[in-house]
């Protein structure tokens, strides 16, 4: 008898613990999950990789330290921009964001915030990035900035990504903007440094994404998404992967011929981009001989990440080492 009451006071106090943990969830401030409610809508962790690339561009645009407002202003102004674009985005698709695993804790589709909200929202953020944008930089950025939200809103969720599994190579174009918003930001024109920096991004977009759609291949299925990594076989995206590799690493040596980068940004891009193409090898040959994983696929996920994050890191600092290689 006193070790069955000694177990069910113990479960009656798993039961009170319990009770007083969702107590006070539900006792949290109303506006402060609304605030987390909409910072979840602008996904904050896909502006960090936007932020990424946005700064070190315009160190390398200006071949030294940009101006302290003019580059508040643009990561600021870009930042807002993405945010809107990412926010419209989860309106639109709040549909196929309740079918699967990973999306299903998003705000429009737990009630935390109503479509009616997140689309005032997404519309203000918008309108709001342009005007600094603007004001804070030139007009061309701020093109530049309505364009990228556009071309991600319109072009990639309204037109593509529903209808073709080409969808993340020319809807990935969104996320080539912020490279061309700092330049321009800078030198107020665009130049072949710029086009360069956003066709590696451009290429380098399909084998960040693809081996992630891997993973989630029974989640997009469900959507009815048609992602190449749900609707190929592990064979067929691991050649993709490897080819855009090689292409987003060849692309990044452009720099060099056209007289921009040094010793310091060629070395992060040749070792980095070896390391690259190297990992994407390894996905294809595991995809080969059928010991491809979930895991194993993320690792490339994960590493491209590192990868775009080395080598803006080399052209970050390349203006402050040495001298042109060439021209």
């Amino acid at each position: 008898m006193t070790q069955q009451t000694s177990v069910a006071r113990t479960g009656d106090s798993a039961a009170r613990a319990a009770s007083a943990a969702q107590g006070a969830a539900d006792e949290q401030p109303q506006w402060r999950r609304k605030v987390a409610a909409y910072w979840s809508l602008t996904k904050p962790r896909v502006i960090e990789l936007l932020l990424v690339t946005t700064l070190p561009t315009m160190f390398f645009a200006q071949q030294g330290v940009p101006d302290f407002w003019l580059a508040l202003a643009t990561l600021v102004g870009g930042a807002m921009a993405a945010g809107s674009a990412g926010a419209f985005n989860c309106y639109i698709d709040r549909d196929m964001d309740k079918l699967m695993n990973r999306t299903k804790k998003r705000p429009l589709v737990t009630g935390e915030l109503s479509p009616r909200e997140a689309l005032i929202f997404a519309s203000v953020l918008g309108a709001a990035a342009i005007a600094v944008l603007w004001f804070g930089t030139n007009p061309l950025a701020a093109g530049l900035g309505a364009a990228a939200i556009f071309f991600y809103v319109v072009v990639y969720t309204m037109i593509l990504k529903r209808r073709t599994e080409q969808n993340i190579i020319w809807g990935g174009i969104a996320g080539c903007f912020p490279v061309v918003i700092a330049w321009a930001a800078v030198r107020e024109t665009l130049e072949w440094p710029a086009v360069v920096l956003f066709v590696i991004i451009f290429l380098w977009t399909p084998p960040h994404y693809w081996p992630l759609s891997m993973k989630y291949r029974t989640d997009y299925q469900t959507a009815d998404v048609p992602m190449l990594g749900a609707v190929a076989t592990a064979q067929t995206v691991s050649v993709q992967v490897v080819l855009y590799a090689w292409a987003t690493v060849m692309c990044s040596l452009l720099l060099i011929p056209l007289g921009w980068a040094g010793i310091t940004y060629t070395a992060f891009a040749l070792v980095s981009g070896a390391w690259f193409i190297y990992e994407a090898h390894v996905l294809h040959r595991q995809a080969e001989d059928g010991t491809l994983t979930d895991k194993k696929a993320m690792k490339v996920f994960h590493l491209s990440i590192l990868y775009l994050t080395l080598l803006f890191i080399g052209l970050w600092v390349d203006p402050f080492i040495g001298s042109p290689l060439m021209g």
